[in-house]
């Protein structure tokens, strides 16, 4: 199985990719949601987190501008929260990828991909692209969303230009989605071919070299 990493901007068109992958017949694992089924009521992190950060369970379950509060109020809740929830994503991922080891690609769709490392998880990324001008017109026609708070977003992520310079395949969403579809088309044929060869030393589904 080749595992293909899915990674972009916030505006850029990653989530309707996605989706186009998903219409194309393959898996796809979303961080995000895996998250808010995490925080969710049931949620395997609703516990741990409320030990740690009781002020953001609401209803039994975390909610998330409680918790953002709170990260931003108190020193190294940042860690915290991430060696609580980290662990669970990464047992869910494993799971996601060992339910679909027979599918002949399988994508990670991973907001942060290069910044938390996880492109060593992966054979190839795809980066999804669009100018930045396009991209801003999509953010702040987003509820709750302005020029700060899309600078905030931007600055905890790695610059666009330096995600093309890290891509294997760049899909290019200015020009719709028709255009971008067979981009994804394109990208299944190059990775599934028996020529093709992983450009990256990558690590298995819990961090580890591959035995």
């Amino acid at each position: 199985m080749i595992v293909l990493g899915l990674t972009g901007s916030i505006g850029m068109g990653k989530t309707a990719t996605a989706r186009l992958f998903a219409e194309a017949g393959v898996p796809v694992w979303e961080a995000d949601r895996t998250v808010h089924d995490l925080y969710a009521p049931g949620g395997a992190a609703v516990g741990p987190v409320g030990e740690a950060f009781p002020y953001a369970i609401v209803d039994g379950a975390v909610d998330r501008k409680r918790l953002s509060a709170l990260l931003h109020a108190q020193a190294g809740a940042f860690e915290r929260l991430e060696a609580i929830v980290h662990p669970l994503v990464q047992a869910n991922r494993a799971l996601f990828l060992q339910a679909n080891a027979s599918a002949p690609v399988a994508v990670l769709d991973i907001p942060l991909l290069f910044e938390t490392g996880a492109d060593a998880l992966v054979d190839a990324v795809a980066v999804v692209s669009a100018p930045e001008a396009l991209q801003r017109t999509r953010v702040l026609e987003r509820p709750g969303m302005d020029e700060a708070t899309l600078a905030a977003l931007l600055e905890r992520q790695t610059p666009h230009a330096e995600k093309l310079e890290r891509a294997d395949f760049v899909v290019d969403t200015a020009h719709g989605f028709d255009v971008a579809r067979d981009q994804v088309r394109t990208i299944l044929g190059t990775v599934t071919a028996p020529d093709f060869r992983p450009r990256r030393n990558k690590l298995d589904a819990r961090g580890e070299p591959p035995q």
